[in-house]
C-alpha cells in the first residue's frame, strides 16, 4: 500500500486517524480526528504530537513525545499495545482516549509512519474509578464489621486459582482489558471466569462478586 492510499484509507475511517513522523510531528489528521480532538486538519498537521494534545499515560507518564517515536520509528521489531491515553482537546477539556498503533512503511527508502487510531473512552474511564471508589470503601465497610464480628457466612462452592485471580484484579480497579492482557487470556475467557463466579457465589455482577469475595476472605 503507498502512503496515498493509506491516507485514502484512513479518511474513510469512523475512528479518529492520524499518522505521526519520526521527529513526532502529525503529518495526516482524518475528519473523526478533528470532531474528536476539535483541531482542524491545518491546525494539527505539522504540529508535534505531544505539544498539540499534551499526550500523559494512566500513570501521569508524558507519552507520545518526540523520543517515544523516534525509538518506534528505528525499532527492528515495532509492536506496539494500545494504552489509554488522556490528552487536552481544543476546548481545553480533558479527555480519555484508547490510542491503537500501526506502524507503516512506503517501500524501502521512505522513513515509517506511526498511525493512531483512537475512541474516545472518558465516560468508561469515569465508571472504572467509580468503580474502584466503590471497593476501596467495600473493603473498609468489610474491615471494620469483621473487627466488630458482624454477620455470619454461608459457604459457597470453591473458587479456583484463575477465578481468584480474576476477583483480585477486580479488586484492585482494573478493568477487562487489563485483566485479559495480564492473565494471557481472551475477554471472552475472561467473561466465562465471572460468570461461574456468580454462579459459585449467588451474585449478580462482577461489583456484587468481588464485595462478597473480600467478605468471605476468599481474595
Amino acid at each position: 500500500m503507498l502512503k496515498s492510499e493509506l491516507l485514502e484509507f484512513l479518511e474513510e475511517t469512523a475512528d479518529a486517524a492520524f499518522c505521526v513522523n519520526q521527529q513526532g510531528e502529525i503529518c495526516s489528521w482524518n475528519a473523526a480526528a478533528e470532531k474528536l480532538f476539535g483541531y482542524s486538519a491545518s491546525e494539527a498537521i505539522g504540529k508535534s504530537c505531544y505539544g498539540l494534545l499534551q499526550c500523559r499515560g494512566s500513570l501521569g507518564i508524558k507519552l507520545c513525545t518526540r523520543e517515544f517515536y523516534a525509538r518506534q520509528a528505528t525499532a527492528e521489531h515495532c509492536r506496539i499495545p494500545n494504552f489509554d491515553l488522556e490528552v487536552t482537546v481544543r476546548s481545553g477539556r480533558r479527555i480519555w482516549v484508547d490510542l491503537s498503533t500501526l506502524v507503516f512503511k512506503d517501500g524501502r527508502s521512505h522513513p515509517r509512519l506511526i498511525v493512531h487510531l483512537s475512541r474516545n473512552i472518558t465516560e468508561r474511564k469515569h465508571n472504572e474509578d467509580l468503580l474502584h471508589r466503590m471497593l476501596q470503601l467495600s473493603k473498609q465497610i468489610i474491615a471494620i464489621s469483621d473487627g466488630n464480628g458482624i454477620g455470619r457466612k454461608a459457604p459457597v462452592s470453591s473458587l479456583s486459582e484463575q477465578e481468584q485471580n480474576v476477583l483480585r484484579l477486580f479488586s484492585d480497579g482494573k478493568n477487562s482489558a487489563v485483566i485479559a492482557r495480564q492473565l494471557g487470556i481472551s475477554l471472552q475467557t475472561l467473561r466465562n471466569h465471572l460468570h461461574r463466579v456468580n454462579d459459585k457465589l449467588g451474585t449478580h455482577n462482577r461489583l456484587q462478586a468481588v464485595m462478597h469475595a473480600m467478605h468471605r476472605k476468599l481474595i
